[in-house]
C-alpha cells in the first residue's frame, strides 16, 4: 500500500508542527501550510490523500476552502475547530467535509480518524459498481436521482444539502426498516458521536420541511420515539 499523504492547513505554527511531527512518526507523509493560498500552491506541485483543515483561517476560511475542494476533487477532508458548537460541525459536513474534530484533541484520536477516513476512501474506490443502485428511486410524487444527487417533487427540484441528501438516501435504501441514530451516524460519514448529539434529528427536520411533510399523508419519514426513524415508501401514515 502506498504511504498515506496528509496536508495540514492551520495558521497556528505550533499546532502545524506538532501534528506534522506526530504523523510522520506514525509513518505517514505529512506536510503543512498556513492558509488557503499556500495550500493551493502546495497542491499545484503535490497530491494529498487527506487534508486536515482548520475552520478559522486568515483570508479564505475553512468552510469556503472545504466547499471549493469538494467541488474539484474527492480528497478526504478532516476539519478542525477550537469552537465545539454543533452548527460549525453541521455546516462543515454540509459543505463537503468528511469528518470534524474539535480542539483540543488527542493526537491518537486524530490518527484514528485519519486511518478510518482512509479505509472508507479505499472501500469506496475498490467496491465494484452496483448499476442497480444508481437507478432513481420513486416514492409518491418524489423521484430521487442518485447519480445527479438530486431530489425532485412533481419534476421540480428540491434543494438539499450534501448531508440532507445522504441521510435521505440511507432511509430510502432501507424501506420499512427502523434505523436507530447510531446506525445512521455510522452510515453518515463524518458525523461525530456524542450522547447529546441532535445532528441527525435536525437534519431530518430540515428534510421534512423541504419535502413539505406536515405530519399527515403523504408522510414518508416516521419517527420511532427513543430509537430513530423509518422510511415508509407508501407515505400513508400520520406522524404524531
Amino acid at each position: 500500500m502506498d504511504q498515506l499523504s496528509v496536508l495540514i492547513v492551520d495558521d497556528d505554527p505550533g499546532i502545524r508542527e506538532l501534528i506534522q511531527l506526530y504523523l510522520q512518526e506514525q509513518g505517514l507523509m505529512a506536510a503543512s501550510v498556513e492558509d488557503g493560498e499556500a495550500m493551493d500552491q502546495w497542491l499545484s506541485e503535490h497530491s494529498a490523500d487527506i487534508i486536515i483543515l482548520d475552520l478559522m483561517l486568515p483570508g479564505e476560511d475553512g468552510l469556503s476552502i472545504a466547499r471549493r475542494l469538494r467541488s474539484q476533487s474527492s480528497v478526504g477532508i478532516l476539519m478542525l475547530s477550537a469552537r465545539a458548537e454543533d452548527i460549525d460541525r453541521i455546516v462543515g459536513l454540509e459543505v463537503g467535509a468528511d469528518d470534524y474534530l474539535a480542539k483540543p484533541f488527542n493526537p491518537r484520536e486524530l490518527l484514528a480518524r485519519i486511518r478510518a477516513l482512509s479505509r472508507r476512501q479505499q472501500q469506496q474506490f475498490s467496491d465494484p459498481p452496483d448499476k442497480s443502485a444508481d437507478r432513481p428511486k420513486r416514492f409518491g410524487t418524489f423521484c430521487m436521482d442518485f447519480k445527479a444527487h438530486t431530489l425532485y417533487k412533481n419534476n421540480i427540484r428540491i434543494s438539499l444539502t450534501h448531508s440532507e441528501f445522504a441521510l435521505l438516501k440511507i432511509l430510502v435504501e432501507h424501506p420499512n426498516r427502523v434505523l436507530n441514530r447510531d446506525m445512521l451516524i455510522d452510515q453518515m460519514q463524518g458525523f461525530e458521536r456524542s450522547p447529546f448529539d441532535r445532528s441527525i434529528d435536525v437534519c431530518i427536520s430540515r428534510i421534512r420541511r423541504k419535502m413539505g411533510e406536515k405530519g399527515t399523508p403523504p408522510c414518508f419519514i416516521e419517527t420511532i420515539r427513543g430509537i430513530g426513524y423509518r422510511f415508509n415508501p407508501s407515505g400513508d401514515m400520520v406522524r404524531k
